[in-house]
């Protein structure tokens, strides 16, 4: 008689349904159960199953192709398990449980954390930073061994037949088993094991032509065009699509609606709220402190200079009426018609144009908590994504914010500062939100906790769990200072640290555990030309590839984890149109903004040019690169007129799910761009499109001091809704705006 019905599953699955498909935790324990007991066929209908408890039973090996895409916790524990192997299709398993089962050795230990590409906790342990070191620094290892015994003795028959191509394979796993000596004696076997994979695979490869990527087709036509460089600076016509549609530009604003937040205690003096004024708009007055007279303001060339974060291009801003002439020296290049389509901006183009008004202007970076404060630089901000029960992320009205000594975390809606880190001697550069594990112990199941990774001067990562205001830990990722860090969605504890020593380096933090022990793994190093500004992960392809803005350009590396090079050079650059317009007083290389509108269109912009780059990522990288130089001409899609100014390192953001860009300039403005369509067989030509709204500076006042003017906006951000948008400035301002719902 069977021991598994669908009458038991739902009777032990929860929540209580009538559908298989339904059911997200299954406890199966104590049921003396085999591995024929298991019927594949009835268990792969629970597509949604999370959690399944298979304790204290008699299972030796699962049944082989058992998928459950769903499946992130497995309770093995108590069983006879001898057969690991068996568990490779349940490659969703984040979290596993193996104890008590006394034929399990270390070698199946590793076997499990190469086979289950997602597994982080082990026994309750967070495994991540060893099973990648064994996927891919250790498999690395091995991959070169196999292949030196391979050019030492071994080659391919002439002619190829499958009888020989048989025989070679034998001798050539056997030769590799026996030779490649590698790791401790302990994981012999699982050495063993992996060298035979290797080994099969790397045959594999030299008798199967490997397929050229589709993109490729596209480039044919561009073959033998001209590629610019950055030495000549030379620059084909570009091939720009449109049709972008912008909603309807709206008259500037500057009335304020008054703040219905009353001050708390944590928000402090330093907090300046919105209040009734006489002035014809309304204004921004700082909460009752001593009205001393402030110091002066600082030159912006002062300011940039005090860090090296500006060291490179800082230059004092000049008059307006020795600017560059906007006008006059810029004219659009003409649109070129491509017969395919570009897909639309689907789920975005239904959306409709925001109106943001400005709700709260805070000084939560002041030096001293001084009120007097208005040089504190404050350099980026983001929003925190709040995990759910799979790990994947939604929207939170947290935002952090750094800068100075310290680094906020503020909520947007009531203007608190809810938590504040400082470090003395410190200057925060960056920070990044991600989701890691946290194993819990005493059987519990491990739970997603959001963290922050922040760094700067002093070239530590400062890892923060600030939900229980845990600092945990810290680790040196360079000599010099940190420009940018970013983690990758896909994978939340892989992190990205970009360092003026030039390098942008792949360190896997891990978890944590219940102490907030953690471990932090190096898994690769990129080689760059210059200071990383910012590093943006294609939205399709984040562990293959990477983009990095930079002093000197934008380049783009291939970061996909199990080669042999550890160590990597770009692998192409991307150049633009106005490339051509450089002399010995323009130097446009240097890309200042950098992210994704979609997973296509990203939107960039260079220092120096009033406009902002929107480009197709996907027909870019398609193109072959220039062999001399590594380039490529991005396929500019359309131009948008930003801000005629000389002031470096005003960051570019974009809100995907209401298809914004947003980016601020010099005077404390935000041009905001509302992006609903792009087709790829219509064009237009002439100047760059509009803004669809400039969003001006709210003007606060210091009480009897008169209005602070307006600031450089050095970094934005948006939550994924877009109903708050955070602007920084380098000012010590953190300028907060609210999404006003039309009636």
């Amino acid at each position: 008689m069977e021991k598994i019905t669908e009458k038991l599953l739902l009777e032990k699955g929860s929540p209580k349904t009538n559908k298989l498909e339904q059911i997200k935790t299954l406890n199966l324990s104590k049921m003396g159960l085999k591995h024929q007991d298991l019927p594949v066929r009835l268990l792969s209908r629970l597509q949604s199953l999370e959690q399944w408890d298979l304790s204290g039973n008699r299972l030796q090996e699962l049944p082989k192709n058992l998928k459950l895409p769903a499946l992130r916790c497995l309770d093995l524990s108590d069983n006879q398990m001898e057969d690991v192997t068996t568990l490779e299709s349940l490659s969703s398993l984040e979290e596993l449980k193996m104890e008590d089962n006394l034929y399990i050795t270390v070698s199946d230990n590793h076997k499990m954390m190469v086979l289950l590409p997602n597994l982080r906790i082990f026994n309750g342990k967070d495994v991540s930073p060893t099973a990648n070191h064994l996927r891919y620094v250790y498999t690395d290892n091995l991959r070169t061994r196999v292949i030196a015994v391979w050019e030492k003795s071994f080659h391919l028959p002439d002619p190829i037949t499958a009888e020989k191509l048989s025989s070679l394979e034998k001798e050539f796993v056997n030769a590799a088993r026996q030779q490649v000596r590698f790791g401790p004696s302990s994981v012999s076997d699982f050495t063993k094991w992996k060298v035979e994979i290797i080994a099969k695979e790397y045959l594999h490869s030299l008798t199967e032509p490997q397929k050229e990527p589709e993109s490729n087709e596209l480039t044919d036509i561009k073959e033998n065009s001209e590629i610019s460089t950055p030495t000549k600076r030379k620059q084909t016509t570009s091939v720009k699509d449109s049709d972008i549609s912008l909603t309807p530009r709206k008259q500037l604003r500057t009335d304020l609606p008054a703040s219905s937040g009353e001050d708390s205690p944590r928000k402090s003096s330093l907090r300046l709220k919105p209040l009734k004024t006489l002035s014809q708009a309304d204004a921004v007055r700082m909460s009752p402190r001593k009205t001393g007279q402030p110091p002066s303001t600082p030159t912006r060339k002062q300011m940039r200079a005090e860090t090296p974060r500006r060291a490179s291009k800082v230059q004092q801003a000049k008059e307006d009426g020795a600017q560059i002439k906007q006008k006059e020296d810029f004219k659009a290049t003409k649109l070129q018609r491509d017969t395919d389509m570009l897909p639309t901006l689907k789920s975005c183009s239904k959306t409709q144009p925001l109106c943001l008004k400005p709700l709260h202007v805070l000084q939560c970076h002041s030096k001293q908590d001084s009120s007097e404060d208005f040089s504190t630089q404050l350099w980026a901000c983001a929003f925190q994504q709040l995990p759910n029960s799979t790990g994947s992320s939604g929207g939170s009205r947290l935002v952090a914010t750094c800068g100075g000594d310290s680094l906020c975390v503020i909520d947007c809606e009531t203007g608190m500062v809810m938590k504040k880190y400082k470090v003395l001697g410190e200057e925060f550069f960056s920070l990044a939100w991600s989701t890691v594990l946290m194993s819990r112990g005493g059987g519990a199941p491990a739970q997603h906790c959001s963290i922050l990774a922040a760094g700067g001067k002093r070239g530590l990562v400062k890892l923060i769990h600030p939900r229980n205001n845990m600092a945990y830990g810290e680790f040196r990722a360079s000599r010099k200072a940190l420009s940018v860090l970013r983690f990758n969605h896909h994978k939340g504890n892989f992190l990205f640290s970009g360092s003026y020593d030039n390098k942008i380096i792949m360190w896997d933090i891990g978890g944590v555990d219940s102490q907030y022990n953690y471990k932090v793994v190096q898994l690769l190093v990129l080689e760059i030309s210059a200071t990383p500004l910012h590093i943006c992960l294609p939205p399709t392809s984040p562990s293959a590839n990477l983009l990095t803005a930079c002093e000197d350009g934008l380049h783009c590396f291939n970061t996909q984890l199990g080669t042999n090079n550890t160590k990597r050079s770009k692998e192409m650059e991307i150049t633009f149109p106005i490339y051509k317009k450089e002399d010995k007083d323009h130097d446009y290389h240097t890309i200042d903004g950098l992210s994704f509108l979609t997973d296509d269109i990203v939107a960039s912009k260079n220092y120096l040019h009033n406009s902002i780059y929107l480009w197709s990522w996907n027909r870019t990288k398609a193109q072959r690169p220039d062999k001399k130089n590594r380039t490529v001409c991005a396929v500019v899609l359309a131009e948008l007129q930003w801000a005629n100014t000389e002031i470096p390192y005003l960051a570019l953001n974009t809100c995907p799910g209401q298809a914004y860009i947003v980016c601020g300039d010099d005077k404390g403005r935000l041009w905001t761009y509302h992006v609903t369509n792009l087709q790829r067989n219509s064009f237009q030509t002439g100047k760059p499109i509009l803004p669809t709204e400039v969003l001006e500076w709210p003007a606060p006042v210091r009480n009897g001091l008169g209005h602070v003017e307006g600031p450089s906006i050095n970094s934005v951000a948006m939550d994924p809704e877009l109903q708050y948008l955070v602007a920084l400035s380098d000012k010590n301002m953190v300028i907060v705006w609210k999404r006003e719902e039309s009636s």
